[in-house]
């Protein structure tokens, strides 16, 4: 692998890249870094955690040290660079480590992204920076409230560029380009580019430099994978049994909606694991403290939606689980991403129910491998009682979680189950053990009413016609009182 050293970075980047520990580049890095400071747009495929942010950044800031300076007028910090990400994490992530990469020249930078107050970052983007990490809804809002000027941009990012051209993204991505001058720099980099992403890549990029460093999809050699056979009930236990065999201390667990996330997390929790829960629905406040807690050790699992597959860069994470498959067979590839990143080892394990057989299907033409099914063995016992499986339904296949009658419960000792003492059933109502008595005949009855007394309208009538029924005139009167 090539050295940072032979790249002749400016003293200030080097200085900063040495600090980071950086020596040998990736292959994407080693690539496409040569490539960036040719000026050449770039469409870039590599897998996940091989240093992606680097292989983009490090080669802007070294053609943007031209136009360094000290002023403090916002009009000497246009924006010249503009990075566009699908996830505020992920912004959020890319942002520090253009910083660090920067933190010894006079190159500014701020992100901009939604689920926060705009009144800061407006302060941030009024001070002038000439790099700009951003999501494309926050980064409209600014533009629209003319907080954010375009018009000198010379390079353009699109990290995760196949989410990004998704059928989302797409509008706000249309609409962002068209304030941006046409001279410039396009960058595309993604772990996954389908034949259609690449298509739409094209009407954006001129003449670009294709870098696949590994085969399209394919999954990282540093992963182990296995699949599990497992039914949806037994989910949650399938998950204690794989981290107990190989003495997993943290993992992310990956559910394919926000209220089974939040559900299974709450689940985890009182199974005694330290869990938080990471879904679109949090605030961003949370979702950042939420990663905080799991970078800092402080969370064993942390469970989340695919809002977190994407490009977090979190060390030394050992393993992945898929608690639901995802719908996206690329989802797939992102997930286990999370683990075995920069040449670390990693666990993947996924949960594949009965009814999961068509997205197994949808992985197996993607990663282009055949799928065995594993089985698990358990060694606790079944929880007693109900239990939360994180879907909609509480786990029912339990005989012990049926409603017994009175007789098969009276066998049992006072009621005792599971350690909890029964409710005392209610005394029984004498009512509900009488025989069925037919009701009073009508010539039995003491006096018949004045309305039983009149004609009932003929059989031969429709149900649906409403007769007038008779009432006893309170007043003398030569024709009968009406009541509708």
């Amino acid at each position: 692998m090539s050295s940072f050293s032979n790249l002749q970075l400016a003293p200030t980047l080097a200085r900063a890249v040495a600090e980071m520990g950086y020596e040998s580049m990736t292959p994407i890095q080693a690539q496409a870094i040569p490539v960036v400071l040719a000026g050449q747009d770039v469409m870039g495929a590599a897998q996940t955690g091989t240093g992606k942010t680097a292989a983009f950044s490090l080669p802007l800031l070294q053609r943007m040290l031209r136009h360094e300076n000290s002023s403090t007028s916002p009009a000497r910090h246009p924006v010249r660079a503009l990075v566009l990400l699908p996830t505020r994490e992920l912004a959020d992530q890319v942002a520090q480590q253009i910083k660090l990469y920067a933190k010894y020249t006079q190159l500014r930078s701020t992100v901009v992204f939604g689920g926060m107050d705009m009144k800061p970052q407006t302060l941030e983007l009024k001070k002038g920076v000439e790099v700009l990490v951003a999501t494309p809804g926050r980064l409209l809002d600014h533009i629209e409230a003319k907080n954010a000027v375009l018009n000198q941009v010379e390079y353009v990012v699109l990290d995760e560029a196949d989410r990004m051209l998704d059928i989302g993204f797409l509008p706000d991505l249309q609409r962002i380009l068209s304030y941006l001058p046409k001279q410039r720099t396009t960058l595309l980099f993604s772990a996954t580019f389908s034949p259609e992403i690449k298509r739409l890549a094209n009407s954006y990029l001129q003449d670009p430099v294709t870098i696949e460093v590994a085969r399209p999809n394919e999954t990282a050699s540093t992963v182990a994978q296995h699949f599990y056979s497992v039914s949806d009930d037994d989910k949650r236990r399938a998950l204690r049994q794989v981290l107990n065999n190989n003495g997993l201390k943290q993992a992310f667990v990956f559910v394919n909606s926000k209220l089974g996330c939040a559900r299974l997390a709450r689940s985890l929790e009182r199974d005694g694991l330290k869990t938080a829960a990471l879904h679109g629905d949090k605030s961003q406040d949370e979702r950042l403290k939420a990663l905080d807690a799991f970078k800092r050790g402080e969370v064993d699992l942390l469970v989340c939606t695919d809002v977190a597959a994407r490009g977090l860069d979190i060390k030394d994470v050992p393993a992945v689980f898929n608690f639901d498959v995802p719908f996206n067979a690329e989802d797939y590839v992102h997930r286990i991403g999370r683990t075995g990143r920069a040449g670390a080892s990693g666990l993947a394990a996924t949960f594949v129910s009965g009814s999961d057989q068509r997205l197994i299907s949808d992985i197996e033409k993607l990663i282009k491998k055949k799928i065995e099914l594993e089985a698990l063995e358990f060694d606790d016992e079944r929880p007693r009682g109900r239990f939360n499986t994180g879907r909609r339904a509480w786990g029912e296949d339990d005989p012990r979680d049926a409603i017994e009658s009175p007789s098969s419960s009276s066998s049992r000792d006072s009621g005792h189950r599971g350690g909890r003492s029964r409710p005392a059933a209610p005394p029984a109502d004498p009512f509900f053990n009488q025989p069925y008595e037919p009701t009073a005949r009508a010539e039995d009855a003491p006096a018949a009413s004045w309305e039983a007394t009149q004609t009932r309208p003929s059989r031969s009538l429709s149900a649906n016609i409403k007769t007038k029924r008779k009432v006893p005139a309170l007043f003398k009167s030569d024709e009968p009182v009406g009541h509708d």
